[in-house]
């Protein structure tokens, strides 16, 4: 077997069965591997973002995605998607080839620079080390299987990226064959640390008046759903996630009191999250739009992730989430005080903000296009992919969503992520991605969407445009949305034509500027069939959801972009 056969081989029994890719000489050997492969697709995208994305959004249905892009421009591209899947706990292989062995001897000994190459043969495997936990060079190959297997289970293991980069010459040539069987090391819990932290998190749960269980994605990553759910339903505690963890359980359940997205959630979780004196955070990973409730809440609050474990503010080593989570339940299921009944809140709107009759804003088309999802039964063959926007904080108001049926990167927030993984998330679902984009976001990842023509996909993009960088001036300065305001020059964007883009990458264009025909596209987007849609909703620059408003608001030492003093 040769190296290139080795990584596919690799990749195939861990559960890959497409590869994002943009074609590179250097790695030209693997790619004609790859596409004579039987049990792997390679899939083409337009440039590495697109399959760095798509790896990603892959990932999070599969437990693992994996891209292949060209050696330095096309690694130093996708090093932002990496550190989006760091961030956010998604396995993903970034694959890469760089020059020959040979090559490589005479750009170190004579000082021809190889194409691609910055001058130190090492600066991507560097790079990729900061957000991979392996980055390897592979320039041997009777060393590769070791390397290959090493990385593979470190990635398994710990939920996070890894770059393999292997010498073009190497790729076709000899290895041993595979050993044995890639799996995660599983990690253990200290017994004597595990059991203190779940007797003082006992202590409080059992004192609190209103404890909530606050579930965070790693629920999902780490395959803990069906423990999250057993803790819900022993508990009665009623139950909220993050905005990156939303849908990590069936929302359609009396316990769920809406997602907590700080001073932009709804009304009713604003309310019972407020009165909490026991916040529970369970796999969550604690961004900066919760500052508010860590000011308030942080010696009550009883937290464990991958990065810590902590029962008000003494912390615990070696406790992992899934014995925690065990442990827990155990204590619940030996307590008659529990179940606790919980009644159903009721998940009543925010006031609808000032506009003239049939103008579109984004919270009417928020309600008009989840109302259409629900009216048609399409939520459970669907998944909602939001950007980094405002969007994020109004569709995260949603109630009733199924499991495992919202995306986005509230952690990370790499504007275009949203356009950009829709293709990965289609495939590794299966189902039908429901894409809301701020145009800022659109812009920067646009030509994905030939990709998604390319391979057949569906996907619906809606693009909210309003010409502005909408959530970026509401933190700058949110008067710009008076009528007296203006938006800074650099949050100003251009007016694009999107019906014709949409002719140009071959997808179907709609242009909406009311409810009314908003209501006409979506009847006609729900008949497409291996096609995708871009449509431009339009909208006024100034429409300020009250989501965000609320978010924009506190002091501006708890703002999640503070630009210094006012």
């Amino acid at each position: 077997m040769d190296v290139a056969h080795y990584i596919l081989e690799r990749l195939r029994e861990i559960g890959v069965s497409h590869v994002f890719a943009v074609p590179g000489d250097y790695a030209g050997r693997f790619l004609d591997a790859l596409d004579a492969d039987r049990h792997i697709t390679r899939v083409p995208t337009i440039n590495e973002l697109g399959s760095g994305y798509a790896a990603d959004g892959y990932g999070r249905f599969r437990g693992v995605g994996a891209a292949c892009v060209q050696y330095g421009v096309g690694g130093f591209v996708a090093l932002n998607c990496a550190a989006g899947s760091w961030v956010e706990r998604v396995p993903v292989a970034i694959i890469s080839a760089s020059p020959a062995t040979s090559d490589r001897l005479l750009e170190s000994q004579q000082q021809i620079l190889f194409h691609h190459s910055t001058g130190n043969l090492d600066a991507d495997r560097n790079a990729y080390a900061n957000v991979t936990v392996a980055s390897e060079i592979i320039t041997d190959p009777s060393l590769a299987p070791g390397q290959i297997d090493r990385a593979l289970t470190a990635m398994l293991t710990f939920h996070r990226p890894i770059y393999l980069e292997v010498a073009a010459n190497v790729w076709t040539q000899a290895c041993a064959r595979p050993h044995g069987t890639i799996k995660p090391v599983v990690l253990e819990s200290n017994a004597k640390f595990l059991a203190a932290m779940v007797a003082a998190a006992w202590g409080k749960i059992v004192s609190a008046q209103s404890p909530v269980l606050w579930f965070g994605v790693e629920i999902q990553r780490y395959g803990l759903q069906k423990l999250a759910q057993r803790l819900v339903d022993v508990s009665g505690l009623p139950f909220t996630t993050t905005s990156l963890g939303k849908t990590v359980l069936d929302e359609a359940q009396p316990q769920f009191i809406g997602t907590y997205a700080g001073p932009a959630s709804p009304a009713v979780t604003r309310d019972v999250m407020g009165a909490c004196d026991c916040p529970v955070a369970l796999g969550a990973i604690i961004t900066d739009d919760y500052l508010n409730i860590m000011a308030s809440s942080y010696a009550e609050m009883i937290a464990i992730n991958d990065d810590y474990a902590r029962v008000g503010s003494t912390y615990y080593a070696q406790v992992t989430l899934a014995g925690f989570l065990a442990a827990l339940i155990g204590r619940f299921e030996e307590d008659d005080a529990f179940p606790r009944n919980w009644d159903a809140v009721d998940p009543c709107e925010d006031d609808e903000e000032v506009a003239p009759p049939g103008q579109l804003t984004y919270n009417r088309f928020y309600h008009q296009l989840s109302r259409f999802l629900k009216d048609e039964d399409l939520l459970d063959t669907s998944v909602l992919v939001l950007g980094e926007s405002t969007s994020l904080y109004v569709f995260g108001n949603l109630f009733g969503l199924p499991r495992d049926s919202f995306v986005a990167q509230a952690a990370w927030g790499s504007l275009g992520h949203e356009t950009g993984c829709a293709l990965g998330v289609a495939i590794g679902s299966g189902k039908r991605p429901w894409v809301v984009a701020g145009d800022g976001g659109f812009m920067m990842i646009c030509q994905e969407i030939s990709s998604l023509v390319r391979a057949n996909v569906n996907a619906a993009v809606f693009v909210m445009s309003n010409q502005g960088y909408a959530i970026e001036q509401a933190f700058v300065d949110i008067t710009a949305f008076t009528p007296q305001g203006a938006f800074a020059p650099f949050d100003v964007l251009p007016a694009w034509d999107y019906l014709a883009l949409a002719k140009a990458f071959g997808a179907r264009g709609f242009r909406v500027e009311t409810v009314e025909q908003l209501a006409a596209a979506l009847t006609e987007i729900e008949g497409l069939s291996d096609v995708p849609a871009l449509v431009e909703v339009v909208i006024p620059q100034k429409d300020l959801a009250p989501q965000l408003a609320r978010l924009a608001a506190p002091p501006p030492p708890l703002r999640k972009y503070n630009r210094g003093p006012e």
